[in-house]
């Protein structure tokens, strides 16, 4: 049976989850480019900042994996729309904060509710498209990550600028609303969407994977090697995506005395450049796939080619013009997406949709502890030494050690065997 067109309505979920991880990046990077500034207006210390982007992440991490177990129970639609609603009333009541520890509560509901975002997407994706299409599905909804990061320093500025930071928050929380009234009027699983065809649905489960009945155990999943194998590749990399998201305007204002005002240019060029890595990457081992290569060397091709083009950030210091720094920052921010399309296809590769985001919560739970454990190391290296050169050399060397490990305890990437059971 041919292929159904692309313009399927599981393109249309992949449009609604990237819409939605738009959102989630501008609500996410706001602070990070508001950092000069409120550094400024409430005399934040490099460890204050440090201090708020953990609590973030600790929030994050915990309720990463409970999301994840909570939307394989519930299905995506609910569960994104749950998540969703947490974290956009929380990016709003940033508007509201004067003090540190505010400030630390706000990010922390933030966390929580953005911990929803990739679990619920990442079911949605394994329940709409076949293996063979994921990796590009993945990577067209990561996207999305980029484009927020792209819109973020072109609108918060021209807001902040008019009428305050505080309003920046207000305006995009509010409008971001519009996304859950579409998310709730579209979404279904396929085989009750009144709109998919039989075409389109036989297409979307031609994997044939065979009925899964009762529930997989938490148990299970932390026994399979699979399940390491995901969660430390996420703890190796996903670090070095908060640092870029959250420390770049810092580095362009200390490296290149760039403010709120310059900022727009140089991180609309490396996001723009992220988001075609993101779209490549995935692309990639799709490519490899449909062409006869087989998913393991796929999928590990295309991580290792990704990871090569992170390696030259450890020279974005030494950059004497902005614009050659912009390229190289690029460059790694392009490469971590591309590497990312990858693995955040593995859950879905390996084990029963049914368990899928359960398996991204307990990966995403690592990589937010790993990005904890990143921003401490960041605030600490920058009010001792005032420099990013050590910060970036760990940068450059998490993706081929990830690339090492993920091979070493899943050498052919077979998926996991799995029983279930009645029980949570």
């Amino acid at each position: 049976m041919p292929a159904p067109s692309r313009l399927g309505r599981r393109w249309i979920v992949v449009a609604l989850l990237f819409t939605a991880t738009v959102i989630n990046y501008v609500d996410r990077q706001m602070l990070g480019l508001l950092k000069p500034t409120l550094s400024v207006e409430f005399g934040w210390t490099e460890t204050d900042y440090a201090d708020i982007v953990f609590v973030f992440q600790a929030a994050y991490a915990v309720c990463y994996l409970l999301f994840g177990r909570f939307i394989d129970i519930i299905g995506a639609r609910w569960g994104y729309a749950l998540a969703f609603t947490v974290w956009n009333l929380a990016h709003i009541a940033h508007a509201a904060a004067s003090t540190l520890t505010q400030f630390m509560l706000a990010r922390l509901f933030l966390g929580a509710g953005e911990a929803g975002n990739f679990p619920a997407g990442l079911k949605a994706v394994a329940d709409w498209f076949p293996k063979k299409e994921r990796a590009l599905a993945v990577g067209v909804f990561n996207a999305g990550a980029n484009i927020g990061a792209i819109i973020t320093p072109l609108i918060v500025p021209v807001i902040t600028l008019a009428w305050g930071w505080q309003a920046a928050f207000v305006v995009t929380g509010v409008l971001s609303f519009a996304w859950l009234a579409a998310w709730l009027a579209f979404y279904r699983t396929p085989e009750t969407h009144p709109t998919v065809t039989a075409e389109e649905l036989a297409h979307i489960r031609s994997d044939a994977e065979p009925p899964v009945t009762g529930r997989i155990g938490w148990g299970q999943l932390m026994a399979r090697r699979e399940t390491w194998a995901y969660a430390l590749a996420k703890f190796l990399t996903d670090p070095v995506w908060w640092l870029f998201l959250f420390w770049l305007p810092d580095f362009l204002h200390r490296t290149y005395g760039l403010d709120l005002k310059g900022f727009g240019p140089p991180l609309v060029a490396i996001y723009i450049l992220s988001d075609v890595g993101s779209v490549a990457g995935g692309w990639l081992s799709s490519r490899l796939i449909r062409g006869g290569t087989s998913l393991n060397r796929s999928r590990k091709l295309a991580m290792l080619a990704c990871a090569a083009c992170v390696l030259p950030v450890v020279f974005a210091t030494a950059a004497a013009d902005l614009w050659v720094a912009v390229l190289i920052l690029g460059l790694a921010t392009a490469g971590h997406q591309g590497f990312s399309a990858n693995l955040l296809t593995l859950p879905s590769d390996l084990f029963p949709r049914a368990a899928v985001a359960s398996v991204v919560g307990i990966g995403g739970m690592a990589g937010a502890v790993g990005g904890m454990l990143m921003s401490k190391f960041t605030g600490w290296i920058l009010d001792s030494t005032g420099s990013y050169t050590p910060i970036l050399l760990v940068a450059a060397g998490a993706y081929p050690l990830a690339l090492l490990f993920l091979h070493l305890l899943s050498p052919r990437l077979a998926p996991a065997a799995i029983q279930t059971s009645d029980g949570p």
